[in-house]
């Protein structure tokens, strides 16, 4: 099969099954990367050493992250299985080892300084919307006016990740900010929309937070998602209980969800140091 043709066909099958945009996204960008490589070394066959040794260029060269080797050998798996219609390389038969990394979190404190310094109603509108409902960007942005229910104080997040809704809680304080935003920008479709109506820009949205976290001279590394973490850390302190976490957050595995027990105070701040026990003397004084 020609370039071209492997992914119009990997294209039709991911849409077929119902893959979200995004997904599809992903995994046609990982395919044009790795027909590249092939057509790179112009060998007639792909062998098991082709795959194995363009992995380890993943990985060693391109220094890429798990969830992006992941990705890769998803796609190629995908690739075989369903567009060559051919057992899987057995180069692609790995487990990989999951690095434990901490996600960053703001405190409330933090928070509350990055809406203070946000004047622009849309825009502080946005960040507390993420923060106070726990959002993924992509979900924030296809949120439509009929989504926010202010009986019932929800909103429905339509087709999340993996394609699944989900109700969260409405914020009295988000209501309150809608209702001036609503006054103002007047929304014909979508909750946030550009100059041309339509969906809002990730970009845009992610340069509103950066101008935040500027203006409030915060130093922590934060990016839009770390709205989303601090969400959840932020209950899991105060003792929700972690299943209704996970289930606000949209998350498949409870595994997911518990990343954030390490980074939650509501545990550490039960333990008491045994230094606090220590009797010290400034011998100075």
């Amino acid at each position: 099969m020609k370039k071209q043709d492997i992914i119009e066909s990997f294209n039709k099958k991911l849409v077929i099954e119902n893959y979200s945009d995004q997904t599809i996204k992903n995994y046609l960008s990982a395919l044009k990367l790795f027909l590249e490589w092939i057509e790179k070394l112009m060998v007639e066959k792909v062998t098991e050493k082709e795959i194995e040794e363009y992995l380890f260029y993943c990985k060693n060269k391109k220094k890429y992250s798990f969830s992006s080797m992941k990705q890769i050998i998803a796609t190629i798996r995908y690739l075989y299985l369903n567009v060559f219609n051919k057992p899987i390389p057995k180069a692609l038969d790995l487990k990989l080892r999951k690095p434990t990394i901490l996600p960053n979190v703001l405190s409330v404190s933090d928070i509350s300084k990055i809406l203070s310094v946000t004047s622009n109603i849309k825009h502080k509108t946005i960040l507390l919307l993420i923060y106070a409902a726990g959002l993924r960007l992509g979900e924030l942005l296809e949120l439509k006016i009929g989504d926010i229910d202010s009986d019932s104080m929800r909103i429905h997040i339509r087709e999340g990740k993996g394609k699944k809704d989900r109700y969260i809680m409405l914020s009295e304080n988000v209501l309150v900010l809608l209702r001036e935003y609503f006054k103002i920008y007047n929304p014909k479709e979508y909750l946030f929309e550009g100059q041309k109506e339509g969906k809002y820009c990730s970009k845009s949205v992610q340069n509103i937070f950066k101008n935040a976290l500027k203006k409030s001279e915060i130093k922590k590394k934060a990016t839009v998602h770390t709205l989303r973490h601090s969400f959840a850390t932020h209950l899991l302190d105060e003792g929700t209980d972690i299943r209704y976490i996970q289930e606000l957050l949209g998350h498949k595995r409870l595994e997911t969800t518990q990343i954030y027990t390490h980074v939650s105070s509501y545990s550490i701040n039960k333990i008491k140091s045994p230094a606090d026990k220590l009797k010290i003397v400034n011998r100075n004084s």
